[in-house]
């Protein structure tokens, strides 16, 4: 069931707007007319977050006049879709990288501003953009950020913004339970890739480059293959060292399957992207790379399975306008999501 909210005027809902005025400026921003605030109210966080993240950013004077409240993840594609016929061109989004992923599509190569509220589990996205977990800086964000014109990568016809995989990391999306999620919180992905990995079985991938940039690579017992966009992917980890989400640029590495001492450093250079280096890691970057594997297999694309091998990916530069903190440097290290207190 969506449940909508009109809002004609902030002030209606009795918000204290005077004391967020006396701490910072209200927003003044021109590069909008009209915001929607949508919630995926499943999201890890999203039932606290809701009316919080509707104080603080009409506090803020964004002028939000849509406000949906989902409880069924089913119905954002159709709520985005409709946000966007109305003429909202901010579309605030509160969940994870699930919820990102689902409406991507309808944002892409459009005049919409996607403004992110990570509310979700690994968030990810978010990560990339520097934008902060707690929820009244991310709110801050959104006032007072920049925007980045972010790349997209592409499973075929499919958007993504952080990476598409094959192999372990599909698995680790079979093992990833919405309880798991629920019980385990941030350690709900690193539980998973340890159960996916007890079960995994090499496989073989034949990759191309239609560009030219790189030979073709044929290549046998693996643990993984991806194709990163953004920058960040499963938790934190990063894609590789110089990965950013507007580079005009994809991300493919090959991690084959190894044991002890050597996988022990893979795993350990995973958070910071310094894994490439390994021995048992090819790394390349392009623009386009298709992917063949045997046996065929199924691809998880920002945590969604959504298609099998073989597939061609691509990059579709600066495709989707979003809020960031700062442009596409380093990770930042941010606290797990809390609601800010009604000051």
């Amino acid at each position: 069931m969506i449940e909508e909210t009109a809002i004609s005027n902030p002030g209606e809902r009795g918000i204290d707007r005077l004391d967020w005025r006396t701490r910072r400026p209200p927003f003044e921003r021109t590069n909008f007319r009209r915001a929607a605030l949508v919630v995926n109210m499943r999201s890890r966080v999203g039932e606290p977050a809701f009316g919080l993240a509707l104080d603080r950013l009409t506090a803020y004077g964004i002028p939000i006049d849509a406000v949906y409240a989902l409880r069924d993840p089913a119905r954002l594609a159709e709520t985005v879709r409709e946000a966007l016929l109305e003429g909202h061109d901010l579309v605030i989004l509160g969940g994870g990288d699930g919820s990102v992923s689902t409406v991507v599509d309808l944002l892409a190569n459009s005049d919409a501003l996607l403004g992110l509220l990570p509310l979700g589990t690994a968030n990810d996205f978010a990560r990339t953009l520097g934008i902060p977990f707690d929820l009244e800086a991310a709110c801050n964000v959104i006032a007072h950020g920049k925007v980045v014109h972010a790349d997209l990568g592409l499973a075929g016809s499919n958007y993504y913004v952080n990476v598409a995989s094959v192999g372990l990391g599909t698995e680790v999306v079979e093992n990833l339970s919405p309880q798991l999620k629920r019980t385990a919180r941030a350690l709900a992905y690193p539980i998973a890739a340890v159960r996916a990995y007890a079960n995994h079985r090499p496989f073989s991938v034949a990759l191309d480059f239609p560009d030219g940039d790189h030979e073709p690579a044929d290549l046998d017992g693996l643990l993984q293959v991806a194709v990163g966009n953004g920058r960040c992917y499963g938790g934190g980890m990063v894609v590789a060292p110089d990965s950013g989400v507007d580079d005009a640029a994809l991300d493919v590495y090959a991690i084959a399957a190894s044991k002890g001492l050597e996988l022990a450093r893979v795993v350990r250079g995973l958070w910071t992207g310094e894994f490439v280096e390994s021995p048992c890691v090819r790394y390349w970057r392009t623009s386009r790379v298709h992917i063949q594997t045997d046996p065929r297999l199924s691809i998880n694309v920002d945590g969604e399975l959504v298609s099998r091998t073989p597939k061609t990916f691509s990059v579709a530069p600066k495709a989707l306008k979003a809020w960031c903190l700062r442009r596409t440097g380093g990770p930042r290290r941010t606290r797990p999501l809390r609601p800010a207190s009604r000051a």
